[in-house]
């Protein structure tokens, strides 16, 4: 193997990037991005660069010995070659990084996507105290911004589809407990509410109300960035199909023998990998799996045989609160409550200590766990859930027992 191209520039990218001369690979290693910007991290757009405590993201990443080149787009792929708007470029092994595109609405009227430094910079600039702001989707990013628009003073409704918050990921359930969230931070919360579509005006909802707005920002989820695939002979499904070492596989219709097609691996949210643990495909579109799957997929590339099977992590800051999220919950658990989510004001008027959820497996293994302001019962309950573990659940539901105790009694 003599030359490495990486497709895409982000979180994942950059890692795998510098993975494979951290790993001593002593041929071409190739970095290419459409965006102009080095690699950057994401999730500080839409908290810490939004609200203007800080204004650049670019990771520490070492890329010595690796050309970066930016602002360079992939147009199209077939064995061997990357066909990019600057002329075809070879490759004896191949990563796709090239991560997943916001999803926007039908309209005329002008939206913003939160997905680039450049979006986050852009709406910054636009959010001031008064401005009407209309957030689409009470999802993570919907949260977020809603939150660090809050607290510049703009005036802020989001309107989301699903009858709560959260809805696709924690359900109606726990999702309900985070409305009080967005009243006390002054948001107001359009639930139930679909949308026909943009205008120049603000929104056109279903059954034909108006709503007025300086500024639309849409968060109601991403696909994949893999349009440009199409026809290279890949197999693609809502993704790069990888098995759980992330390499990917080519349909009988790709040209060449299968011996002649050099290896392909797919890294972050781009990829659609095979969990051992869950038994089907997965794609995660978080920050966790662009931090790790990149050692496994470079491992894979160099020919080695690492398996990826994590569980998949999330957090989010929204309203002063930390959430973290870890699992997959199936779709007829019933989560279990650790705290009462109701009380937002102790008594004593201290600070309330925050609540946790959890959702098990029919075979008593915690399947899924959800905290709010309690991040010690995260680092336990991942490694609960890591190695299988099946706690006590009525123990579970005593928030005086430690996390850290129930995952060392657990079975």
């Amino acid at each position: 193997m003599q030359r490495i191209v990486v497709v895409g520039a982000g979180m994942a990218g950059g890692r795998a990037a510098a993975e494979v001369r951290a790993r001593g690979f002593a041929g071409e290693v190739i970095l290419l991005g459409a965006e102009p910007h080095r690699p950057y991290d994401r999730p500080p757009l839409s908290k810490a660069v939004l609200s203007g405590r800080i204004d650049d993201t670019t990771l520490p990443f070492d890329l010595d010995g690796v050309e970066v080149r930016l602002g360079r787009r992939a147009t199209g792929l077939r064995p061997g070659t990357v066909e990019t708007d600057a002329g075809p470029l070879d490759y004896d092994g191949l990563v796709l990084a090239t991560g997943a595109d916001p999803v926007t609405l039908p309209g005329d009227g002008p939206q913003r996507v939160l997905r680039s430094i450049d979006d986050a910079r852009d709406l910054r600039g636009a959010l001031r105290p008064g401005v009407r702001l209309v957030i689409v989707g009470a999802g993570w990013i919907g949260a977020e911004v809603a939150t660090a628009a809050a607290a510049i003073g703009a005036e802020v409704t989001v309107v989301e589809a699903a009858a709560s918050p959260l809805f696709a990921a924690l359900g109606a359930q726990v999702g309900r407990c985070t409305i009080a969230w967005y009243a006390r931070a002054g948001v107001t919360l359009r639930l139930a509410t679909a949308v026909e579509r943009v205008t120049p005006d603000g929104l056109v909802l279903a059954g034909g109300e108006e709503l007025i707005a300086d500024e639309v920002v849409v968060g109601v989820g991403v696909r994949p960035g893999t349009a440009w695939l199409a026809g290279s002979g890949l197999a693609l499904d809502r993704g790069v199909v990888v098995d759980e070492h992330l390499a990917a596989r080519w349909t009988h219709g790709a040209d060449g023998a299968d011996g002649d097609r050099p290896p392909v691996v797919a890294v972050g949210d781009c990829a659609a990998w095979w969990s051992r643990r869950y038994g089907r495909r997965l794609r995660v579109e978080h920050w966790d799996c662009a931090q790790q799957s990149p050692a496994v997929a470079v491992s894979t590339l160099l020919g080695g045989e690492a398996v990826y099977d994590p569980v998949p992590y999330f957090w989010s800051e929204q309203f002063g609160r930390m959430v973290q999220f870890a699992g997959l919950p199936s779709a007829e658990a019933a989560p279990v409550f650790r705290g009462d989510p109701g009380v937002v004001v102790p008594p004593d008027g201290g600070r309330p200590s925050g609540w946790s959820a959890g959702w098990f497996a029919p075979d008593g293994r915690l399947e899924a766990l959800v905290t709010v302001g309690r991040p010690m019962d995260m680092v336990a309950g991942r490694r609960l859930m890591a190695a299988d573990g099946i706690p006590d659940r009525e123990r579970f539901a005593d928030i005086s027992v430690s996390m850290k105790e129930l995952a060392a009694a657990s079975r």
